[in-house]
């Protein structure tokens, strides 16, 4: 059992039959009255955002979290598939759950899996990936480094991006996979 004493940011808990993991947390101790604890959490089905207030002391369940290299196969609209890269068993994930990461990996990539129970739940992915420019509009005379300026460009995951002018078609860049930010060219 886990107590709000025990909360830390990445744990994963048990709330009324659901699974959730920490975001956020912060105890409050008022003035008057007992002392509470304010979470934020993500629903790990479907990836949505609650706000929730518990007791302290409060008792939960701990949810056993593994994380596995697996290499990813493709998706075909409902699932995603992965591969064990040590004993070949692949698994399915449903795309739904694992949309946001898919944006930011190419088929034989590796990737961190996380189960949750010996369930596949979520993908992990590294805070910057290197992909190339698959469509951009070409840069006209003048555009430099110095200039500023966006443009859209298609990755070769299909993702769509704002990048400097100066960025051609054929280029790898540095992506952020957490805000979907261009970094550098890689």
């Amino acid at each position: 059992m886990l107590t709000t004493n025990q909360f830390t940011s990445g744990n994963h808990i048990e709330v009324d039959g659901t699974i959730f993991k920490i975001l956020e947390f912060q105890h409050v101790k008022p003035g008057k009255g007992g002392a509470f604890v304010r979470t934020k959490l993500r629903r790990a089905s479907d990836g949505n955002v609650i706000d929730r207030t518990f007791r302290a002391g409060e008792k939960f369940r701990a949810v056993r979290t593994e994380s596995r290299t697996m290499q990813f196969l493709y998706a075909d609209g409902t699932d995603a598939h992965f591969m064990d890269t040590g004993s070949y068993e692949q698994i399915a994930v449903a795309e739904s759950t694992v949309q946001d990461a898919l944006r930011w990996i190419t088929p034989s990539s590796e990737v961190d899996v996380l189960f949750i129970d010996d369930e596949p739940a979520d993908v992990q992915l590294p805070s910057a990936v290197d992909l190339e420019i698959a469509q951009t509009d070409p840069g006209v005379r003048g555009d430099s480094v110095s200039s500023g300026g966006t443009k859209p460009a298609t990755l070769e995951t299909g993702a769509v991006i704002q990048v400097p002018l100066f960025v051609e078609p054929g280029q790898r860049i540095r992506v952020d996979t957490r805000s979907g930010d261009y970094v550098a060219r890689a």
